[in-house]
């Protein structure tokens, strides 16, 4: 059974006082760039408490999760997952979790975000319809692209909105290689701004993607990575 962890009130400076999820590591698919190369969910007190969470040590199993979800009070913002991805090991969507998960945020506004692989066959068209029907159902999933190519990719599949990484230190909207337009996440560039009354990655149809440049102690390496591959 997939081990959650839910607050109910973030202390995080970005997100601002919204409930926050994080899911076991066995959900980040082997596909992801940045597992064990530089993600930032692995490292200081956020990697020492997903390592416990990973072990069982603490968290809820996911039916108690999703009742969690389902008993916060109408029309709140919260975000799934600032350490994990989707039900599911590995590549795989746990479709029978996730749909639990969408009925469960009804009347509320949950996103979260993904980099489990997507396309059209085998498995990524199978993840790709799940996506699609949890945005469609008001749950947003937000696609990971690591770098500008990929969102131009992505773009073309039109099952999600999209956000990516950016270079450390970027400041201003930025353009990928098809024109696509990246604006760089509000939270970031202004200190008034947290998730809680920024809410642009809540909005399912959205056409603009959401760039957040490379932090944490890995920045330098994830920057580069993301340099190197944005062509």
């Amino acid at each position: 059974m997939t081990q959650v962890s839910f607050v109910r009130i973030s202390h995080n400076k970005k997100t601002g006082p919204i409930p926050v999820s994080s899911t076991e590591m066995s959900t980040c698919p082997s596909n992801c760039s940045f597992k064990n190369n530089g993600c930032y969910a692995e490292y200081h007190h956020v990697g020492m408490h997903w390592r416990r969470l990973s072990a069982g040590e603490t968290g809820m199993g996911w039916h108690d999760f999703c009742n969690q979800v389902r008993n916060l009070p109408k029309g709140t913002i919260w975000r799934h997952n600032a350490a994990g991805d989707l039900p599911g090991d590995d590549n795989a969507i746990n479709h029978a979790q996730l749909d639990m998960l969408v009925k469960a945020n009804k009347g509320k506004r949950g996103f979260t975000f993904t980099h489990k692989p997507v396309g059209f066959s085998g498995q990524p068209l199978v993840n790709a319809r799940a996506i699609y029907a949890a945005n469609k159902n008001g749950l947003t999933v937000n696609l990971s692209a690591d770098n500008l190519a990929q969102v131009d990719e992505y773009v073309k599949l039109g099952i999600a909105p999209i956000v990516t990484v950016l270079p450390k230190d970027t400041t201003k909207a930025v353009k990928t290689p098809a024109g696509n337009h990246v604006i760089v996440c509000p939270a970031v560039v202004r200190e008034d701004i947290q998730c809680v009354n920024c809410r642009i990655c809540t909005l399912s149809n959205r056409k603009a993607v959401v760039g957040f440049p490379a932090h944490g102690v890995k920045r330098n390496a994830v920057s580069q990575l993301v340099q190197i591959r944005k062509q």
